[in-house]
């Protein structure tokens, strides 16, 4: 099955980035993985703080990709694969792709205006031609109705 990875986080461009993708998976027959990544947390003496700001920005991330999931089930009917990873963001994706074959692209928002996020610069830039698979770069601009028509 042909699959979509989309990196999410609370932005508006990582939603039309994911609307994209859901509905590209629903055209050719294939499914949606989402990916959010954690906040790498500052080391605090004290590890009862410590653990406590992991497990908040665990179920921020969690929040996030229940809400994203549940808009993704809603208008398209798929139920997408769902992941939560710490972790270097090129790094984890690269991770990722390498262990499922049946990713066939990453998909990923750019801002509508402003400078390019880093996983956007990485692969538009440093990384993009060592990915085995196709980066789709989705433009924060998009209204739903030129998604739709796109996809």
């Amino acid at each position: 099955m042909r699959i979509y990875l989309v990196v999410i986080d609370d932005s508006p461009e990582s939603k039309i980035a994911l609307r994209f993708a859901a509905r590209r998976a629903v055209k050719t027959g294939g499914g949606v993985e989402i990916l959010t990544m954690l906040p790498p947390q500052e080391f605090i003496a004290f590890g009862g703080v410590q653990a406590t700001i992991e497990d908040e920005a665990r179920q921020q991330a969690e929040a996030l990709l229940a809400s994203a999931a549940g808009t993704i089930l809603d208008e398209s009917g798929l139920r997408p694969s769902i992941t939560v990873r710490e972790g270097d963001g090129p790094k984890v994706i690269r991770e990722i792709i390498a262990a499922n074959p049946d990713i066939a692209a990453l998909v990923l928002g750019a801002a509508a205006s402003g400078a390019p996020g880093k996983l956007v610069s990485h692969f538009a830039g440093t990384d993009a031609g060592a990915l085995p698979v196709p980066v789709m770069i989705i433009p924060g601009s998009l209204t739903p109705e030129a998604i739709d028509r796109l996809s």
